[in-house]
C-alpha cells in the first residue's frame, strides 16, 4: 500500500477510527430511537429510577425469547446509550440484593440508572402535591415530542423501522434439525428490513447497489499491510510453512501474506461459489483454493487465519468453527495456532485509573460499541475480552495473546494444548 510510504501505521488507523466513526454515527441516532419506541426511561422511572436488563424489558413488556436475543441486544443498545450519556450504570455484585429482597437473575448484573438527559423523556409524569406546593410550578416537561422530530430522519429509514420492530418480533421456532440456519438467525434486524435476505444472500443477489464483497477486499488491502509491517513476521514468519485462511473470500489476505513469506503455503477455504469466482480471477500460484464449509471440515496447515470472521457469528457457532480450527493445527509445541483478526470491545474505563480518558481513547471505545450495533442488525456481534475468554475455554483452547496493534481491532493469537 503507497500510503505506508506517506503516513505511519498509527495514522492510517487513526483515519480510520475517524471515517467509520463519523460513518457510524446513524446508531446513535438509532440506539436513542430505538430506547424512545421502548418507553426505557418510562420504565427505569416506573422502577424507581435504576433497573436492571431482564427488569427494564419485562416492565417494557417485551417477552424475553428461548435465545435471550433480545435481553443481548437490548444491553448493546444500553451500553451505547451509556458511552453518550444519555444513561449511567453501575456494576452490581452478583450476591447483591436490589433492596426488597429479590435476588437471582432478575436483581444481578448492570443496574441502569436515569441522567438529567433520560430524565427529560419521561412522559405522562403528574404534577406531584410537593411540587405544586413549593414552588408553584409543573414538573421537568417531557421532550420527547420535540426530539422525535428530530429523529424523524432516523426513524424513517428501512432499518432504523426493522431494529424497533425486532424487539417486538417473535422468533419463528425452526421446523427441523439440520444445519440449515442454526436457530436464532432465522431472522435478524437486516432481513426484516431486506423482504427476509440474509447479508450474504443479499450481497450475492445485488452486488452492484449492495458491494459487500468489493468492501471486504477493500478493508484487506488497508489492513493487510499494516499487519505485516506491524507484527507480520512475529504472526506469520517464526517456522511457519502452512497457512489456511478460513473464509478468506477473493483470497487478498492470502496472497498479500504469500507475498512477503514465499516460502509460507497458503491456501483459503470459502464456499463453493466464491472459490470459483476467486479462482477464475487470480494468477498468484502461490494461493490454493478450496472449496468447503468451516462449519464441516477445515484442511490441515500449522496455522488458520480468521480475518473478521467470527464476529459474523454467535457464540455457539465461534466454538464450533474453533473447534474444527483445533483439529486442522498440529500442537502449540509444534507451532499450530489459529491467528484472529477481530474486535476486543474495551470498556469506558479501560485505561489507567489514574488518568482521564482522552477523546481519541472516547472516539475508539464510541466506535468499537457503534460497530457492535452495526452487527446486531445481522445478527453479528462484537466481544470484550472475557467474551472471547469464554468462546475459547468451550473450543478446548486454554492460552491466548491479544495485540492491539490495529486501531479498532487486535490480532489474538489463540494456542492449542
Amino acid at each position: 500500500m503507497a500510503l505506508l510510504g506517506e503516513y505511519s501505521s498509527q495514522e492510517l488507523l487513526q483515519g480510520q477510527l475517524q471515517l467509520w466513526h463519523q460513518s457510524l454515527g446513524f446508531f446513535k441516532s438509532l440506539a436513542l430511537a430505538v430506547a424512545m419506541d421502548l418507553r426505557i426511561a418510562d420504565a427505569i422511572h416506573r422502577l424507581g429510577g435504576a433497573a436492571t436488563l431482564p427488569q427494564i424489558l419485562a416492565e417494557a413488556g417485551i417477552k424475553i425469547d428461548p435465545c435471550n436475543n433480545k435481553l443481548r441486544d437490548l444491553r448493546r443498545v444500553m451500553r451505547a446509550l451509556t458511552v453518550s450519556g444519555i444513561f449511567t450504570v453501575v456494576q452490581r455484585p452478583a450476591s447483591s440484593s436490589d433492596g426488597g429482597g429479590r435476588r437471582g437473575a432478575e436483581a444481578e448484573g448492570p443496574v441502569y440508572k436515569l441522567t438529567a438527559a433520560s430524565r427529560l423523556l419521561v412522559v405522562g409524569e403528574k404534577e406531584s402535591s410537593t411540587t405544586a406546593t413549593t414552588r408553584q410550578l409543573p414538573p421537568p416537561p417531557s421532550l420527547t415530542v420535540y426530539v422525535q422530530l428530530l429523529l424523524e430522519t432516523c426513524r424513517g429509514s428501512a432499518f432504523s423501522r426493522a431494529v424497533r420492530e425486532w424487539f417486538q418480533f417473535q422468533q419463528p421456532p425452526q421446523d427441523d434439525g439440520q444445519h440449515q440456519q442454526p436457530a436464532g438467525r432465522l431472522s435478524s434486524p437486516f432481513a426484516l428490513a431486506c423482504g427476509g435476505q440474509t447479508i450474504w444472500e443479499r450481497a450475492e443477489r445485488d452486488a452492484h447497489a449492495f458491494p459487500f464483497d468489493d468492501a471486504m477486499a477493500s478493508d484487506t488491502a488497508f489492513l493487510m499491510p499494516i499487519v505485516l509491517r506491524e507484527c507480520g513476521d512475529e504472526v506469520f514468519g517464526r517456522g511457519l510453512t502452512s497457512l489456511v485462511d478460513v473464509a478468506g473470500g477473493l483470497g487478498g489476505a492470502a496472497a498479500t501474506i504469500a507475498a512477503a513469506f514465499p516460502d509460507l503455503s497458503c491456501t483459503v477455504l470459502d464456499l463453493p461459489h466464491v472459490v470459483a469466482k476467486a479462482a477464475a480471477g487470480t494468477t498468484d500460484s502461490n494461493v490454493q483454493y478450496v472449496a468447503g464449509d468451516m462449519f464441516q471440515c477445515i484442511p490441515p496447515a500449522d496455522a488458520v487465519l480468521l480475518k473478521w470472521i467470527l464476529h459474523d457469528w454467535s457464540d455457539d457457532e465461534c466454538v464450533r468453527i474453533l473447534k474444527n480450527c483445533k483439529q486442522a493445527i498440529p500442537p502449540r509445541a509444534a507451532g499450530g495456532k489459529v491467528i484472529i483478526i477481530d474486535m476486543v470491545v474495551a470498556g469506558p474505563g479501560s485505561g489507567s485509573a489514574d488518568d482521564e480518558p482522552s477523546e481519541s481513547d472516547l472516539r475508539h471505545v464510541e466506535t468499537q460499541i457503534l460497530f457492535d450495533l452495526l452487527m446486531m442488525c445481522v445478527n453479528g456481534v462484537e466481544r470484550d475480552e472475557q467474551e472471547w475468554k469464554k468462546i475459547f475455554s468451550e473450543a478446548g483452547f486454554q492460552d491466548y495473546r491479544i495485540m492491539p496493534l490495529l486501531g479498532v481491532r487486535s490480532i489474538i493469537e489463540l494456542y492449542p494444548n
